[in-house]
């Protein structure tokens, strides 16, 4: 049986997002200017109880009421992609790693290239925090939103560390 997705549109600070979610679960949170082969489903506009949640969720990260989020997640992709991406989850608000640390996570120290990719493929931004790997060097590399919103994510988080503290 084939999902049937749905999707809505959000302003955010780092642009128009589009939620796309399943009944199972968020899909995918696609940039403004988003390639359209980086994630590939087929969706039509719509609403359900995932869309409503996840851009609630959205909007307390935005404002600085938010450190994490609690949706369903329906991730699309290969065993090894999906592997990254739950790597992904594990970073903690406001850290960053690098690709190695990430290949070393998932138990593939060699892959960091392939950890790359699959980063670039990670269908839900922000949520499974692809902004929060670096290179090693500490810089910041390829992001499917752009660099610029990687710093903005990058640095919304910041302060609130500093605020922990």
């Amino acid at each position: 049986m084939t999902k049937t997705y749905v999707s809505k549109t959000m302003p955010s600070p780092v642009g128009i997002l589009t939620l796309v979610a399943s009944d199972t679960g968020l899909a995918a949170i696609l940039w403004e200017n988003d390639d359209p082969r980086r994630v590939r489903l087929h969706y039509t506009p719509g609403d359900n109880a995932v869309l409503r949640e996840t851009e609630r969720q959205l909007r307390a990260y935005f404002a600085g009421a938010r450190t994490d989020f609690t949706l369903k997640l329906d991730f699309t992709g290969t065993d090894f992609q999906k592997a990254v991406w739950q790597a992904l989850l594990t970073i903690p608000f406001g850290e960053t790693r690098s690709y190695a640390q990430i290949a070393r996570q998932i138990g593939k120290p060699k892959a960091m290239r392939a950890v790359g990719a699959a980063n670039g493929k990670n269908p839900i931004s922000i949520v499974a925090p692809c902004h929060r790997v670096i290179g090693a060097n500490g810089k910041l590399t390829g992001f499917a939103g752009g660099l610029e919103a990687k710093a903005h994510l990058l640095g919304l988080e910041a302060p609130r560390l500093r605020d922990a503290a």
